[in-house]
């Protein structure tokens, strides 16, 4: 009777240290699973906070402002002997228009200080935009029109943040008198905001509000084009031949390890040797997409092959084995059956191998790709630069006007990122076959 309740409070003690570790084990469950919630949670918040400040700096530089100006497009200061000439009409001092034209509209303005103060207000590329409407309608020369032109930086960020301290928030750059000027064209209508069409369309400039990011983007599409021309079909024969047709051996199994310790090599390292043998050595064009494109193809060899490799290695043994049963070579056997199978891996990949490249910066820095490029290069050997450069260069800048910009060009360089990873998750999901 006595060992029997003895067994009894015995089960019973082993069963409540059997629950009591079960409720332990199952809070110790939910607490990991609460701070996997959390830590994800914090991840998104400082990433939506992160995108929320690149966005509220960058928003603004969709809209540019520009000042409307009577401008009297006299015969005797463009086209003296009336030649009709373009050469000469292209010679002209529409600079020198415009600035009589804003002392006309501003007779008050006598000192030269002053006079100074008042051509600040518009950007030192107007005169260029003048003279572009001349050349592409000749007709206007001899009449007056009234004409919409860019807005110095400073005025183009007193108007978009216009307060009554504006004159505060512009940090002291724009004077007294000019933010005078400047309500007093904003009331007669003569200042508007429209959309920045130059930032899409033009490449760099001294002058914030002529900079754009076209030559950039055009340098980066022509770099990545180079590279991809290079590093897919070395990288795709590279890992056929290591995982299909290499024996395995101590030389096969140098080049492996070779081959993962340079996917972890510093970019930098790569630009190094870029400016060691395509520049000095091969003396190839300085801050040229084609060198770009070699130096980034070096860089992202490696994470292609391996990838590749993955992705061949991802074909079931029993695809290789009914090819080689129905009478194929092994040639035949991986071009036509293994290779087609693993291609969305390898596809995969290449674009995110690729993405990476896109996002470099320090690589292209050592090859002289750092230049300050205004046109768009038209070919692999004209001088060029890409967004991470251009935004770099902008970051740089001490004008207040390249912070937006700076902003809008990492957005652009994000949209781009995004858009290639979405293509490769679109890719895998398409055409991963699972075994």
């Amino acid at each position: 009777m006595t060992d029997s309740v003895l067994d009894q409070a015995t089960l019973r003690a082993h069963q409540y240290r059997i629950s009591a570790g079960l409720k332990r084990r199952y809070a110790r469950e939910r607490r990991f699973k609460a701070y996997g919630i959390v830590s994800i949670a914090l991840a998104l918040g400082f990433l939506l906070l992160l995108f929320g400040n690149i966005l509220a700096k960058g928003q603004s530089v969709l809209w540019q402002t520009e000042i409307r100006v009577p401008v009297d497009f006299s015969v005797e200061h463009i086209d003296p002997d009336r030649t009709g000439d373009r050469d000469v009409m292209a010679a002209a001092d529409y600079g020198g228009l415009l600035k009589a034209s804003l002392k006309a509209k501003f007779p008050e303005v006598k000192r030269r200080r002053q006079r100074k103060e008042l051509y600040r207000l518009i950007s030192i590329g107007a005169g260029d935009d003048l003279r572009d409407a001349v050349l592409d309608d000749p007709s206007i020369v001899g009449t007056t029109k009234e004409v919409w032109v860019l807005a110095a930086d400073e005025v183009d960020y007193l108007f978009k943040n216009w307060t009554d301290d504006a004159g505060a928030t512009a940090g002291g750059k724009i004077s007294p008198r000019q933010r005078k000027w400047i309500a007093e064209l904003r009331e007669n209508g003569a200042v508007r905001t429209v959309f920045n069409v130059r930032f899409f369309a033009s490449g760099d400039s001294r002058e914030p509000e002529m900079a754009g990011i076209l030559a950039a983007a055009t340098g980066s599409f022509l770099t990545l084009l180079v590279t991809l021309a290079l590093v897919f079909p070395a990288g795709v024969m590279t890992a056929i031949y290591l995982e299909e047709f290499a024996p395995s051996n101590r030389w096969t199994d140098v080049i492996e390890v070779n081959i993962n310790n340079l996917a972890a090599v510093p970019s930098i390292v790569f630009g190094l040797l870029g400016l060691a043998v395509f520049l000095n050595v091969m003396g190839l064009p300085r801050s040229a997409p084609v060198i770009g494109g070699l130096v980034l193809a070096l860089m992202t060899l490696p994470t292609i092959i391996i990838s590749a490799r993955a992705a061949l290695k991802a074909v079931p043994p029993s695809i290789r084995e009914a090819s080689l049963a129905l009478g194929a070579s092994k040639m035949q056997t991986v071009l036509h059956h293994v290779a087609p199978l693993a291609m969305p891996g390898i596809l995969t990949g290449t674009i995110i191998g690729m993405a990476r490249a896109l996002g470099e910066t320090a690589p292209l820095l050592m090859i002289g790709m750092v230049a300050f490029v205004v046109d768009v290069p038209s070919g692999l050997s004209d001088p060029a630069a890409t967004l991470p450069v251009q935004i770099y260069l902008w970051a740089d800048s001490p004008e207040r006007a390249f912070v937006e910009r700076t902003s809008a060009a990492i957005i652009v360089l994000l949209g781009f990122l995004i858009l290639m990873n979405l293509a490769a998750v679109l890719l895998r999901n398409k055409f991963e076959r699972r075994w």
